[in-house]
């Protein structure tokens, strides 16, 4: 597995501690090249964590990337997780090869509704395998708008058993992301050394650092430019006049 994420992470008070948990989508569908690559340099100048983009971007973004000390991650199975399962493995070695070291990897929403429970668990199983195998980290969205509280559950179990090291909560694409309660569960039912990633509706400063202080250790989001440019602004301010800034 890979490195291990604290449950609990510690209160944020330099502007590289927000700005290294953010991975910065580039996902949309409509994006041209031309898009994308005015993410990447923007995700560049603001020294985020880890982007995460298309498939067909990932050769450019690599090139784009490289030596910014920004990670470059990819999707699989996204945003639906209903291929079948040697499509998803065969999609996920691909960017593995060509030089993703982060998986967000969509779970069979529709595989795990059905309590057909061995299936989903075998696939994440084989896809944490492949991950870990290039030393790259799996991150299982549960997209939780479509699960209620028991599959939930399950799913966390089997993000443990599969030795995930991250659970998402949402895509971005489904009626609705993350919400408070979801990932209070998450963090309570996942073990320590399995990180939490909120994603789908963080557009604020006031937002980022909620998630975090419920325990966090990756946000998701676009909105990575207006939440860090306010993050530099409360820093500089609790410079001027000490307060406490997360």
């Amino acid at each position: 597995m890979g490195d291990l994420v604290d449950s609990q992470p510690a209160p944020l008070t330099t502007y590289e501690q927000l700005a290294k948990a953010i991975d910065h989508a580039i996902v949309r569908p409509e994006l041209t090249e031309q898009q994308v690559t005015a993410h990447c340099e923007m995700a560049k100048s603001y020294g985020v964590g880890c982007v995460i983009v298309r498939p067909c971007d990932l050769d450019i973004v690599l090139r784009l990337m490289a030596g910014s000390g920004v990670t470059v991650g990819s999707v699989a199975g996204f945003p639906h997780g209903d291929g079948n399962t040697a499509t998803k493995l065969y999609e996920t070695r691909d960017l593995l090869r060509r030089g993703a070291r982060e998986i967000d990897f969509a779970i069979n929403i529709a595989k795990l509704l059905s309590r057909q429970f061995q299936y989903v668990e075998l696939e994440l199983l084989q896809a944490a395998e492949a991950c870990h195998k290039e030393g790259a980290s799996l991150k299982v969205i549960f997209e939780n708008a479509y699960l209620n509280d028991e599959m939930k559950i399950v799913a966390c179990r089997m993000c443990s058993r599969a030795d995930a090291d991250f659970a998402v909560t949402s895509t971005g694409f489904a009626p609705h992301g993350y919400t408070p309660a979801d990932v209070t569960m998450m963090r309570a039912k996942l073990p320590d050394d399995i990180g939490v990633k909120a994603a789908g509706g963080i557009r604020t400063l006031a937002d980022a650092l909620a998630v975090h202080r419920l325990g966090c250790a990756r946000i998701g989001t676009t909105a990575t430019a207006a939440i860090l440019d306010e993050w530099k602004t409360q820093l500089r301010e609790a410079a001027e006049s000490p307060s406490e800034v997360s």
